[in-house]
């Protein structure tokens, strides 16, 4: 009885410890801190890590090929711009003037390499109602 409750204990032990190995690594992994492009360029501990962007696509320097799953443009914030390769599919709503938030990390020539890319449309859902003042689309149809 003592050897079976022994091997138990040990094997609990390390289901545990698997566990919580897998859980930190979890947690670690996908921790991404979040900023507008002035903060990331003014705060350059941050250029070696993954972050998530936000900001607006810039009128000029947009190359965009749904085809090759391919982005080049500049994502702006106030007065700096970074400039950023996305590969991936791309949004319906991707285009110059436009907000989104994109997340991957710098590289060494300084381009913002992205995986993720997300579009913002807050015009859809900030206009006024013919519902009622300050009452969005969204609530109105609730």
């Amino acid at each position: 009885m003592t050897r079976i409750r022994t091997k138990l204990i040990v094997a609990l032990l390390i289901v545990g410890g698997a566990v919580a190995y897998l859980v930190q690594a979890g947690v670690r992994g996908g921790w991404v801190y979040s900023m507008d492009a002035d903060a990331f360029l003014q705060r350059t501990e941050f250029h070696d890590r993954r972050v998530r962007l936000s900001g607006k696509v810039a009128w000029e320097n947009v190359e965009s090929n749904p085809a090759s799953l391919m982005a080049k443009f500049d994502l702006e914030s106030n007065d700096q711009k970074v400039p950023v390769v996305y590969r991936g599919p791309i949004p319906d709503m991707f285009r110059p003037g436009h907000d989104v938030v994109i997340e991957g990390r710098l590289d060494a020539e300084g381009v913002f390499q992205a995986d993720v890319l997300l579009t913002k449309c807050a015009s859809k859902y900030d206009e006024a109602s013919p519902h009622g003042e300050g009452e969005t689309m969204m609530e109105a149809d609730q």
